[in-house]
């Protein structure tokens, strides 16, 4: 086959894959996402001793009936958001020749690793901040969690993006290279999505996600950047001399 054909069959295939899990999690209920809930749940319960019981339509509920693991703690956005920037960045890499098919399966399955890790993660430190409130001035409760969980996820997309670097090419990406590819991949899920999907429609609600979601990430690789735009400036002048 074509490389050119292959490629454009296999940007198809990821592209139907991405588009079928975002539709089915727009209207999948707590009992339809047992599969990341149940070991994401199990990973919880281990690492911040609580107990969790399963309610149907509801989600899992700790014993105390503080904290519910709902369809929305599911984590299945950044799932979608890992599996575009692995199965792109291969098939970016491997344009010349064609990636081959079991890429994709094999992305799916890091993605959804990863997922329960990074899932598992926020949901801990949603619970130590249940116990002990973080106050943040201008802020409330929801903006708060909401903030947390953005920039868990970004922090672990860009991880597992320097993760498969190292491991396949032996070295981290170039700075730029590293920040604004999964920052666009990103952007591209929790914003161009939705905003397909009608979620402009629902007004200053979805305005100010837009406000979080953009303004997040930019605050955590502006300092990267900057450091990196320094270390380059004082090596070039340290050659020159």
């Amino acid at each position: 086959m074509n490389s050119r054909i292959k490629l454009g069959a296999q940007l198809t295939a990821v592209t139907l894959c991405a588009l079928a899990l975002k539709y089915f999690y727009s209207t999948a209920s707590p009992d339809e996402l047992r599969w990341i809930l149940a070991p994401t749940t199990t990973l919880v319960g281990l690492l911040s001793g609580r107990s969790f019981a399963f309610e149907s339509h509801a989600g899992y509920m700790s014993s105390d009936n503080r904290f519910l693991i709902a369809a929305s703690c599911a984590g299945v956005n950044f799932l979608l958001a890992s599996f575009l920037m692995l199965t792109l960045r291969k098939f970016w890499l491997e344009r010349s020749k064609s990636s081959k098919w079991r890429s994709i399966p094999v992305s799916a399955i890091i993605a959804y690793v990863f997922t329960i890790i990074a899932n598992t993660s926020r949901i801990c430190i949603a619970l130590e901040m249940q116990d002990h409130p973080l106050r943040l001035d201008g802020l409330n409760g929801n903006q708060i969690h909401r903030l947390e969980g953005i920039v868990v996820y970004f922090v672990f997309l860009t991880f597992l993006f320097l993760l498969t670097e190292r491991m396949e090419q032996g070295r981290s990406s170039e700075l730029i290279k590293f920040l604004f590819f999964p920052l666009a991949i990103y952007y591209g899920t929790t914003l161009g999505l939705p905003f397909l999907n009608g979620a402009y429609k629902q007004g200053a609600p979805f305005i100010e996600h837009v406000a979080f979601v953009i303004a997040v990430p930019l605050v955590l690789v502006l300092p990267v950047i900057t450091f990196g735009w320094v270390r380059r400036s004082l090596t070039k002048k340290g050659e020159a001399v």
